[in-house]
This record gives structure tokens, sequence and C-alpha cells, in this order.
């Protein structure tokens, strides 16, 4: 894949050819028309097809060689991009897992206190249940001692008549029954407390149990989460690299372009010299003929004036291919090339977009098509500046757009053969890339044709 180099001062062959046409010209002027027998000027030098040949396969190796970094580079950039989603994962996962730790503790807590008071109730039973016994032998003693108790001979002697007698042994029946039921109603407290003491402790174990498995989950997700910031460090490490591996044999492939437009400005320069010369005898036979040595002749026309620039397709993607490695500021570029970043209060703004030259996405189509038509600086409202047609048909030149039911976040222009130029995101830059489809939208835009 070739890569369009940056256009750099001193490399722009066709305005270096027509400042020596125009020469040639003055030259035509001079000599042509005068017949006066001058010598033409010496030959340019003229690079053999061997020289062209081996300069332009030295830069198609090294074109060769950037786009399969750049595909390197983009596939590694995915990959970061996938740790990135990775470690944000682990983050909430650890902020789960430290909500769950939390709540554990508060629940075993919780039924800590409750097997507390349950086994406090438990025992404040058992010593109500101690002191009621307690009562019930010193009722018994007593009454066996004062002769009242119940079928007792005493109890009935001492009454003053038989119904007193019954009623006195009614009574006694009563106060012995009534002290053996509240005996029966607090062995029976005694028992419901005991179990709760026992559901409550049982409580406070699984507690316990699920406190430990919530801890041990914390540890899990913060040992995650470390893994997953160490591979996304090694990654962009890795990144690091070959960026740099590519810059290098960019700056390798611009000064390979730069030989071949040097050659070819020799040949070029070369066969300007000889259809000169040609013209130069033309016209000298035509006056011979003649037999006239006044002026007369007309050198021949120029070349004919260029297409407006920025109109056609090519000229669009040169255009965007130019500011490769120019970096990204979100609300940077306008028709006439890059600008400062604004702030936007997030992302761009940790990045330093604003202090910043260069484009995003939008800004970038901005300039790219500033021959063709004004764009807005909105991705969403350049989806709906052109034709839209389906994915299935677009072609070198149309713009790529992502988005979803939120609206469009992201376009691109499409270079053809699954390749598109971007400027992608903060802390990145100008870069061909291959399309990636996920989040696309279903339609590309159309601005040319």
């Amino acid at each position: 894949m070739a890569v369009v180099p940056e256009r750099r001062k001193g490399w722009c062959v066709p305005g270096g050819r027509r400042g020596l046409t125009v020469s040639t010209l003055v030259l035509v002027i001079l000599f042509g028309a005068g017949g006066t027998g001058l010598a033409a000027p010496p030959p340019p030098p003229n690079p053999s097809d061997s020289d062209l040949n081996n300069s332009k396969a030295q830069a198609n190796a090294k074109a060769g060689e950037v786009g399969k970094l750049t595909n390197q580079l983009a596939q590694a950039e995915q990959r970061l991009s996938q740790l990135q989603d990775d470690v944000e994962l682990k983050q909430e996962e650890a902020n789960k897992a430290l909500v769950d730790l939390q709540s554990a503790q508060d629940a075993a807590t919780q039924a800590e206190n409750d097997a507390k008071a349950a086994r406090t109730e438990a025992d404040a039973a058992a010593g109500a249940i101690e002191k009621a016994r307690a009562d019930l032998r010193t009722f018994a003693a007593a009454s066996f001692q004062q002769g009242s108790t119940v079928g007792s001979l005493s109890a009935y002697l001492s009454a003053d008549s038989p119904k007193d007698m019954l009623a006195r042994a009614q009574l006694l029946d009563a106060v012995g029954g009534d002290r053996l039921n509240a005996l029966d109603r607090l062995q029976q407290a005694q028992t419901e407390k005991s179990n709760k003491d026992s559901a409550a402790r049982k409580a406070a174990e699984i507690a316990q149990q699920k406190q430990d498995a919530a801890r041990q989950a914390k540890d899990g997700a913060d040992a995650a989460q470390t893994a997953a910031v160490r591979a996304q460090d090694n990654q962009a490490s890795q990144n690091t690299v070959l960026q740099k591996n590519k810059s290098d044999v960019e700056q390798q492939l611009y000064a390979a372009q730069s030989k071949v437009n040097g050659l070819q400005g020799q040949r070029q320069r070369y066969q300007d010299w000889l259809a000169q010369k040609q013209r130069e005898d033309d016209e000298r036979a035509r006056q011979a003929a003649l037999g006239s040595s006044g002026g007369g002749g007309r050198p021949a026309a120029g070349p004919a004036p260029s297409a407006p620039a920025g109109r056609g397709i090519e000229a669009v993607i040169a255009r965007a291919l130019s500011k490769l490695g120019m970096p990204y500021a979100w609300g940077g570029g306008n028709a006439s090339g890059p600008t400062r970043g604004i702030r936007d209060g997030g992302v761009a703004d940790r990045y330093g977009d604003y202090n910043k030259i260069g484009f995003d996405c939008s800004g970038l189509m901005i300039y790219a098509f500033a021959g063709v038509r004004g764009l807005p600086h909105y991705s969403g409202y350049q989806y709906t500046a052109g034709r839209r047609v389906p994915l299935s048909q677009m072609r070198r030149g149309d713009m790529l757009f992502w988005g979803g039911s939120g609206g469009i976040h992201h376009v691109a222009l499409y270079l053809g053969g699954g390749q598109m130029v971007e400027a992608p995101q903060s802390g990145l830059r100008v870069r061909i890339a291959p399309v990636r489809y996920g989040g696309i939208m279903p339609y590309a835009t159309r601005l040319i044709g």
C-alpha cells in the first residue's frame, strides 16, 4: 500500500517543470525567431530507465513496509483499545467486589449482634426458670412446714367450717397449679429462645462464610485489575515501538520518493530540452525555406492550465494524506488547515488538545473537501451532506461514519482496498488504518460523482 507523504517545501515537481517551461519559452523568443544560428543550451542530465526503475522499486518497497507497519499499528491500537475496555471492566468488577464485601461485612456484623442478643435472651430465660424452680421449692417447703400443703391435716383442722375447709383446699391447689403452669411456660420460653439462639449462631456462621467469600472475590478482582493494567501498559509500550519504527520507515519512504521525484524531474527537464531543441530546428528549417532571417515565427503555446485544485477525488485524498502524522486535536481543523483544539471538559482536556495544533475527525474532512464544498464541523451533519450509498457500493473518496442510536461520533475518508485515512482520537495522530466495521453506519456519504 503506497502512502502519500506529507507535502514538503521543494518537492513540488510540477511547479519546477512549469518554471523551466517559461525559461525555454524565453529561449524560443530570443533564439528561435531570430535564426541567428546560436547553439541551444547544453542538455540537462538524463537519468537512465534503470535508475528510474530502481528508485521506484526502492520507494515501492518502503511504501509496502510502511503499509505493513501501518496495519500492524492499527491492529496493535485495536488491541490496546480492547485492553482498555478490559481494564474498565475489571475496574467495575473490583468496585462490585468492594460493594459486595462491605455488604457481607455489614451482614456478618448484624448476624453476630443478633446471635449475641439471642444468647442473652436464652441465658435470661434459663435464669428465670431457675428462679421459678427455687420459688416453687420454697413454697412447697413453707407449705409443708406450716401444714398448709394440699392434703395436709393442719390445713383442714384449722378451718372454721366445712365450707372454709373446702375453700382452703381449692386455694392451695390453685396456688400450686399456677406455679407449676408458670414453670411450664418458662420452660417453653427457654426452648424457643434456645432455638432462636441456635438459629442466630447458624446465621452468623453463614454470614461469616459469605464475608470470607466476598473478601476472596475482592482479592481476585483486585488481582485481575492489576493484571489488566499491566497488559495495557505492555501493549502501550509495544505500540510506542511500532509507532517509532513506522515513523523511521516513513522518513525512509519520503527520502526514496524524493529521489524518485528528483529523477523524474531530471527526465522531464531533459524531455523538455529535446522538445525545445526540435522546435528550434523546425523553426530554422522553416525560415531557411522562406529565405528569410526576420522574426515572424511564434513559439509554440505553453501547456494547458490544470483543472481547479481540489475538485477531484484524487485531489481530495491527496489533501487528506498530506496531513498524515498531524496530531489529533478535538475541535481542530478548517478549510485552510490545522487549527488549535478546544476544551471539552473531559477526555480531550486530559490529553491537552486545547494546546495542540491539528485536526479532529470532522475537521480533517473539512480540509480534504475544501476544494469541493464547505462542510459543517460536525460528523452528524456531514453524514447527510451528500448522497448516501450502501456500504457494499462504497468507493474511493467516500466518507465513512460510525455511530448508533445516540448519533454519529466518527468519520473517515475511504481510500479503497479496505483502507481509510482518519483523525482517530485524542492522543493519536492522523493515520491510515483498515476500515473498522464494528459500529459502522450502513451508508457511506458521496460528495463527488
